[in-house]
């Protein structure tokens, strides 16, 4: 491992002062060390990968009627469009109030969220609202996301992502 050069002769044999030189084998510290990386890589703990949690309604009875006034109903276009109105939009004979709305902090879908959460609170005296999440096939990815995200944001509690009807779609042309 180590060792040790010893010159005891000089030129013309004098005794000299003797210059003793190391060398150190550093074979094993550099084993020892890859043997160190490995074993923590091995036994540390991997991150694991974030989920979120999905309620599901419950499927032993008939699903409890939602009142319309307790929803609100959020379609998600393409191009970043965003409409919603109130209620259900179920009936046919009065068609709802579809308005218009952007991801932006002023006047956002966050403001008409927090609007609709106080008139709920308001009427029924607890938070149950329960908004729709509609989008077509053309919405991006990242705008149901952020709509999601507002729902987290805001405490909506009671959501859900269902199918739009074609009626719907033309709401977005």
């Amino acid at each position: 491992m180590a060792e040790m050069n010893i010159q005891q002769r000089g030129r013309k044999g004098s005794i000299r002062n003797n210059k003793k030189s190391t060398r150190v084998d550093m074979t094993p510290m550099v084993d020892l060390g890859f043997l160190l990386i490995t074993f923590f890589m091995l036994t540390t703990a991997l991150s694991q990968p974030k989920t979120m949690n999905l309620l599901m309604p419950r499927s032993d009875g008939p699903p409890s009627p939602l009142p319309a006034s307790k929803a609100l109903t959020v379609l998600l276009g393409s191009n970043n469009r965003i409409a919603y109105y109130e209620g259900l939009g179920d009936d046919q004979t009065q068609p709802p109030q579809v308005k218009y709305a952007s991801f932006s902090n002023a006047q956002g879908i966050r403001d008409i969220i927090n609007t609709k959460k106080q008139q709920v609170l308001l009427q029924y005296g607890k938070n149950e609202l329960m908004v729709l999440i509609k989008a077509t096939a053309a919405a991006n990815y990242k705008n149901v996301v952020d709509i999601m995200d507002e729902m987290l944001i805001n405490h909506i509690d009671r959501y859900a992502i269902v199918d739009i009807t074609p009626a719907e779609q033309d709401y977005l042309k």
